[in-house]
Formats: structure tokens, sequence, C-alpha cells
């Protein structure tokens, strides 16, 4: 049952992950001759990235000038020996064959590509961990000794994964967490309505419809609520 519940989340969030990058990467021909960010705040090496997108937040380690390591799905390293064709910003149709086959690369890119347009955050995740971050240049030889292709999952090696590593020296996922639990929370919501249902129903064939059949239909869907 909890291996059914695992698989049912990962797909859930790599669709809506894949949806959520359509959104994003399927941009005009106006807009992709314009991928400078609304904010270049001032970043030093070492620094965590933060750039929120459609539905999820995507994080790269500032490695100075110019240049972020972030973790991509692409399938692209998988195909091709072609460096300079490699090195050429994520397209969309890679992105997704990357997701589908768990196939990714920390890669290196400029402050402009990594962010595509987006607002910067940085060191935002700092206040989220309990444990102070390392020092900046540790940090940043961190992410550049992680630099090449990596294995991909949604749930436990991507973006948030790898600059959590870096910066706090424990891979974590937050957004990943919280999609988790608003999926198993929807998922125990609706079998209890689904169970009070069925049991209210059950009562009113077995005994009639009367207040004798009411208030514990009421009262078994009240109990089962409260505990999901």
């Amino acid at each position: 049952m909890k291996s059914l519940l695992v698989g049912m989340i990962v797909f859930i969030f790599e669709k809506i992950f894949i949806l959520a990058n359509l959104k994003v990467f399927s941009v005009s021909s106006k807009k992709s001759r314009c991928r400078q960010p609304c904010n270049v705040p001032f970043i030093k090496r070492g620094d965590l990235l933060e750039v929120p997108r459609t539905l999820f937040v995507h994080f790269g380690i500032y490695l100075g000038n110019n240049k972020v390591a972030h973790l991509m799905p692409d399938i692209l390293p998988a195909l091709s020996d072609d460096t300079c064709l490699i090195r050429r910003v994520v397209t969309n149709k890679r992105l997704i064959m990357g997701v589908l086959a768990k196939i990714a690369s920390i890669r290196v890119d400029s402050v402009q590509d990594f962010a595509y347009g987006g607002n910067i955050l940085v060191n935002h995740m700092d206040k989220s961990f309990k444990t102070k971050p390392l020092t900046n240049e540790e940090v940043a030889r961190r992410a550049e000794k992680l630099v090449g292709s990596t294995p991909y999952s949604l749930l436990w090696n991507n973006c948030e994964h790898f600059v959590t590593y870096c910066r706090y020296g424990m891979p974590v996922s937050f957004q990943t967490e919280k999609f988790c639990e608003t999926v198993k929370k929807i998922i125990r919501d609706r079998r209890s309505i689904l169970l009070s249902a069925a049991i209210g129903m059950a009562s009113f064939l077995c005994m009639g419809f009367g207040l004798y059949t009411i208030l514990p239909s009421f009262f078994i869907t009240f109990t089962l609520w409260m505990a999901s």
C-alpha cells in the first residue's frame, strides 16, 4: 500500500512538473530573445539562488563571474558527446525527456539563462534551516565538484536537493515534502468521504431514514475528517 502511494505521488508530481515547465519554457520568440531577469541582486560566490516559477522554484549555486551551477533534467548528455550542443540552454523537449528518462546534469550557465526572465532570491532558504550554512567558498567548491551527469528524481534528487547539500551539508527538498503531504492529505480525505458515505448509505438501507441513523453517520464522518 505504501509503495502504491509513493508511486502515485511520483506520477502526479512528474505530470505537474512537466505541465509547469511546458508553460515556463514554451515562450514566444520575442521573450526568447530577451531572458534578462527582472532583478539581478548583489550576489557572492557560494550564494544560493532561487527563481520562483509557475508551480515550482528552481535553485542554483552562484560560482562567481556571472555563472550558476544548477541541476537540470536533460536527455541530451545521454545521446550526444557534443559539448557545444550540450552547453546550449536546455530546451523544453530536452527537459521533459530528461524527466521521463530520469537523466539530469549539474551544469553551469549564466545568471541570465538560469533565471530565464524570473526574479532571483538570494539565500532565502537560510531561515528554513536550523544549522548554519557552510562557508560560501566551501559551498561553491561542493557545487563545482558535482558538475556533470547525475540521476534524476523529482522526489529524491532534484535541483533543491543539490543546493541544500552544497550549502547545508544535507540534501533536502521542502517543496517536494510539502507536495507529498498535500497529495497524501487529499487521498486520506477522499478515502474518508467515500467510507463515511458508504457507511451512511448502508445504515439508511438497513435501518431506514431517521434520527438514530443520521446522528451516527454524522459522527463517523466528523471523526474520519478529524483523523485525516
